[in-house]
């Protein structure tokens, strides 16, 4: 099943978060907090302004994004979690 996300919406895949700290200390998934970073798998074609023109979204498909701790909606699509969260939920995109 295909998705695409609606408006200024875009879907994300979090990244692995590591598994060991600095110290070489395992940390259990139980206490692993969610990674905060992602890479976008599909992006809205963007949100309409005041004279119903669609705007174009800033990030686009395969952009390593941050997002804020409690941001967007988790959904199950094809057995895959992903977020779905408009883009001004997103803080910036990671450059290589």
């Amino acid at each position: 099943m295909k998705f695409r996300p609606l408006h200024d919406r875009v879907a994300v895949r979090r990244v692995d978060s590591e598994t060991k700290s600095a110290g070489g200390i395992i940390i259990p998934d139980t206490a692993a907090e969610k990674p905060q970073q992602g890479e976008i798998l599909a992006v809205g074609p963007g949100a309409r302004d005041e004279s119903g023109k669609i705007v174009p979204l800033d990030v686009k498909k395969g952009d390593k994004v941050l997002f804020g701790k409690w941001s967007g909606t988790e959904v199950k699509v094809d057995g895959q979690e992903i977020l779905i969260m408009k883009e001004s939920d997103i803080m910036g995109v990671l450059d290589k």
